[in-house]
């Protein structure tokens, strides 16, 4: 990655879409080498591919509705359950396979870091008294919201806008700012009514089958 940015610097801003995408896949790849050497129960996998059956269920179906859709609620349980290694697969996974359905891209991998980022977060969240707080849960999630279009804003702006400039750059996330609410409410609206039963439910599910054991 290190590389990446020194010639980033050498070319003087020449192929910064190339580059960036290219430490983009540095930052992934590194999650999914350490998964696939991992030893892992089938439970487990189990587990981890009908969560992103159930979040590519809800987001496939919304797809008409800009940033409305029930993906990074699942990706947020997930996290919170399972810790954050498989947080993060979990939410970059959900990005690779519901863009099977809704169309692959150059934005497929920062989607999958910015829902693996999520799944990540959550993750840690997962490990400190702070999940027992409904309230703040709710505002992981409505920020959560705002920092997901945040990552998709610079995707957008490598690729499209030109020059860059500190002007630009706050024109094109302003742009994004009623799409980011959508996204944050609905995920406020989603925890605030079903975050409970379904950490319980959850939960018990890691707990009764021991998911997160060796």
């Amino acid at each position: 990655m290190m590389t990446f940015l020194v010639l980033l610097l050498l070319l003087r801003g020449k192929h910064y879409l190339l580059f960036s995408f290219m430490c983009l896949l540095c930052s992934i790849l590194p999650a999914y080498w350490r998964f696939e050497r991992e030893p892992i129960r089938t439970k487990t996998l189990m587990f981890i591919a009908i969560l992103i059956a159930l979040a590519v269920a809800g987001r496939v179906p919304l797809a008409a509705i800009p940033s409305v859709q029930a993906a990074s609620f699942i990706i947020i349980i997930g996290g919170i359950s399972l810790g954050p290694e498989l947080g993060f697969i979990t939410g970059s996974t959900t990005a690779l396979v519901s863009n099977m359905f809704l169309g692959q891209g150059p934005w497929t991998p920062w989607q999958m870091l910015a829902w693996g980022l999520m799944g990540l977060t959550a993750g840690l969240l997962g490990k400190t008294r702070i999940k027992k707080s409904l309230l703040l849960v709710v505002i992981f999630g409505g920020v959560w919201g705002f920092l997901f279009g945040w990552i998709m804003d610079l995707w957008y702006a490598l690729a499209y806008i030109n020059p860059l400039n500190l002007k630009s750059f706050i024109l094109a996330f302003g742009a994004s700012v009623p799409f980011d609410a959508l996204h944050a409410g609905a995920n406020v609206l989603l925890l605030t009514f079903l975050y409970k039963p379904w950490e319980l439910l959850f939960n018990r599910l890691v707990q009764k089958y021991q998911l997160l054991s060796k």
